[in-house]
């Protein structure tokens, strides 16, 4: 998990990704960003879905979610600090724990249902509320 040193979602854990390129699909973006913030070559991704929001514009915005694997042995390293904040492993149960103020909310709000079930998803996020919507 990467905890932010800058918005949005500043000084929280949440997962690493960011914003595709043009010419790039989302998987590719999710690929490369995952790999420009930790160093990690992913070989094996799920897809999980979409969560959606209304910008301030009346535009629609977005991201796309997706778990891959790691050997576990990476999940030995010590905490790294990289130019987007601080990189460290985090247990399941520390991360979806309903006591945990330090994630970001909506992460707490979506991460049980991804994990839970091998679907794709689609969430829409409105005040401050994940709901599922398929």
């Amino acid at each position: 998990m990467l905890n932010r040193e800058k918005p949005p979602i500043m000084g929280v854990w949440n997962g690493v990704g960011g914003k595709y390129e043009a010419g790039e699909t989302a998987d590719e973006g999710a690929i490369r960003e995952v790999f420009e913030e930790t160093g990690i070559k992913v070989n094996e991704y799920y897809s999980k879905g979409v969560i959606t929001w209304d910008k301030n514009d009346g535009e629609k915005d977005g991201l796309h979610v997706y778990l891959f694997e790691v050997d576990a042995t990476l999940g030995n390293e010590s905490i790294q600090k990289t130019r987007e904040g601080i990189l460290d492993w985090k247990q399941i149960d520390w991360i979806i724990n309903p006591n945990n103020l330090g994630i970001a909310k909506m992460v707490l709000q979506y991460l049980p249902v991804l994990l839970e079930k091998e679907n794709d998803y689609l969430f829409e996020y409105k005040d401050g509320i994940v709901k599922l919507i398929v």
